[in-house]
């Protein structure tokens, strides 16, 4: 029984021990705030995009092959055949111009994106199960004189559901293609990278912290 007791104080201590320790802001705070607080502080206060620079290494391989998740780094297939690199990089480019339009901030920057990893989906996908356009880049906001990293790079995870069978063919009759669709989505996630400086970064998943921009965003 003493030993029982003794154990139950232990472990009471060593949970009050914990509780005390947590930081009250933490405690208190929102799921969507606790996400921010685990990637880190803010970097900077607020940006003023006066260029952006698209790189797409042609190191990255790019795959034609029409399965259900060919191997390679690029898999695009919104557009007709050709030169995959100067698609995405032309992709990329409208998704930073829009994303910002009407932005304004203290601090001016370069916006330098480099793509890692964007696998949207192949025919035989897209017109049967469906599944998700995979993409991945580094964002860095630079100096635009020395060129100097302003922040620690950061790398973004833009995933974005894909439609498939009957979804996909309505959406293409609506005029929504894949390459709309990734497009407006990619501004959306790098306006909210622009807007706060880090709340994209971390390696996370951003699919849930954008849905519902597409149908709503103006653009």
């Amino acid at each position: 029984m003493i030993r029982f007791r003794f154990a139950a104080s232990l472990i009471l201590a060593l949970g009050l021990s914990a509780c005390g320790s947590f930081d009250i802001s933490s405690r208190n705070a929102h799921p969507e705030e606790m996400m921010a607080l685990a990637s880190g502080p803010v970097a900077l206060p607020s940006i003023q995009v006066v260029d952006t620079k698209i790189i797409v290494p042609r190191a990255l391989q790019v795959s034609e092959a029409n399965s259900y998740y060919p191997t390679g780094d690029i898999v695009w297939r919104g557009e007709p055949y050709g030169d995959r690199y100067r698609q995405l990089e032309a992709l990329l480019d409208e998704s930073a111009q829009i994303a910002r339009a009407g932005h304004s901030g203290a601090v001016p920057a370069v916006v330098e994106i480099t793509l890692k990893h964007f696998h949207a989906l192949t025919e035989k996908t897209r017109y049967t199960v469906g599944g998700v356009h995979s993409i991945r880049f580094d964002l860095t906001l630079r100096h635009p004189d020395t060129g100097e990293a302003l922040a620690p790079t950061r790398t973004i995870r833009a995933d974005l559901k894909g439609y498939g069978g009957n979804q996909a063919l309505e959406a293409e009759r609506a005029g929504l293609t894949q390459k709309l669709r990734i497009t407006r989505h990619l501004a959306n996630v790098i306006r909210a990278e622009l807007t706060r400086p880090g709340s994209m970064g971390g390696n996370r998943g951003i699919t849930q912290l954008v849905a519902g921009l597409e149908n709503n965003d103006p653009i």
